[in-house]
């Protein structure tokens, strides 16, 4: 294609498509949020001496993590001590991405039972979260696992 002389209504079309792009590049620059959302209901707790109870709601959940302290490639057991409201919980590594595995749970008695295992890490502990979901209820509970 051979070069053309540059008209005023190509020179009209080419600063028209400019300030669209521009003016998209700048609104999209300055209504950019970084932050994550992050629900604030959520209660968050550390499960170290085998249980973790939560205060301060309605229904405390009495979080229990058996075996502890928890082995990597075992089976654990998170026992839950509310049976209102059947929980939904998925487990993530904290300072390393190693999936989202589900935790099953079934009801025993007075409380809910959900089974899981955690691979190994390259690290001797590893530090993992249980995101709990039980109603309108949201539990972040951080635990360590060793090899």
């Amino acid at each position: 294609m051979a070069a053309e002389k540059l008209t005023k209504a190509r020179l009209i079309q080419i600063l028209f498509l400019m300030t669209v792009l521009i003016t998209a590049f700048v609104w999209r620059t300055v209504t950019y949020d970084d932050n994550q959302p992050v629900d604030e209901t959520a209660v968050r707790c550390q499960i170290t001496a085998e249980s973790c109870v939560i205060e301060g709601r309605e229904n405390g959940i009495d979080l229990t993590l058996q075996p502890f302290p928890a082995k990597a490639n075992s089976e654990l057991v998170i026992q839950i001590g509310n049976v209102n409201v059947k929980p939904v919980a998925t487990v993530e590594g904290v300072n390393m991405y190693m999936g989202t595995i589900p935790v099953i749970f079934e009801q025993k008695e007075n409380s809910w039972l959900g089974k899981f295992s955690v691979p190994e890490c390259v690290h001797d502990k590893m530090a993992w979260a249980i995101t709990l979901k039980q109603g309108d209820k949201m539990v972040i509970a951080d635990f360590t696992v060793e090899k």
